[in-house]
């Protein structure tokens, strides 16, 4: 599992109750699926978590903050990288695993939503990147380190090419899947996994396994 989900700088005051955190970003995504976007308030997360909305408040300055925190609490929680013994085996589970949370109504149902709504929102964007892209691109980092402790990876000669590599592998992936399932509307099953992992790892083995220079 990835790193905690992050949170907005503590203010000064009673501490943060784990508890009431959870039941926000529960309610929040539960909105989500019900009401829709445009339709969700702080107002009625408030209500449906059981807090005030001072409590909300202190906690996220408004929705757009609030729905990215709740969709990166369940990327968080649910995908994860087990140890599955080759590179072939830990792409192909961590890409089923991507597209099952992609699934999820709430998850779909978010991530469009704050998506979209960041094309406006540069302030968005950037929560976006840091709340999830940055934090699930440990994933990569992971899977791509054991692989080369396998022996099936070349090291890469440098810390920024091995960061550009990072990064290409993990907008391949991230971008595949989020296609297929949100955009195509066509299913992640077991055969395209395998054949978009075999695909993946024919360009990592070979020339493209080289990092484009900065």
């Amino acid at each position: 599992m990835t790193s905690a989900p992050s949170s907005p700088s503590p203010r000064p005051g009673r501490p943060r109750s784990a508890e009431a955190d959870r039941a926000i970003l529960d309610a929040t995504r539960a909105a989500l699926v019900e009401l829709g976007w445009s339709k969700l308030t702080m107002g009625d997360v408030a209500a449906r978590a059981g807090v005030a909305k001072t409590t909300l408040y202190r906690r996220w300055a408004g929705k757009n903050a609030l729905v990215v925190d709740a969709v990166a609490d369940l990327f968080d929680e649910h995908l994860e990288l087990p140890d599955l013994g080759s590179l072939q085996a830990d792409i192909e589970g961590v890409v089923l695993r991507f597209a099952e949370l992609l699934d999820r109504p709430e998850t779909k149902t978010a991530l469009m939503a704050v998506v979209a709504e960041s094309t406006r929102d540069e302030a968005l964007r950037e929560r976006i990147r840091s709340a999830i892209v940055e934090r699930q691109k440990g994933l990569v980092l992971l899977g791509r380190s054991r692989a080369q402790a396998r022996g099936e990876l070349p090291a890469e000669e440098s810390a920024g090419a091995a960061a550009r590599t990072a990064d290409l592998i993990f907008d391949v992936i991230a971008g595949a899947v989020v296609h297929r399932t949100l955009v195509s509307a066509e299913p992640v099953d077991g055969e395209w996994a395998r054949g978009f992992t075999a695909l993946l790892i024919g360009g990592l083995s070979g020339a493209g396994a080289a990092s484009p220079s900065a």
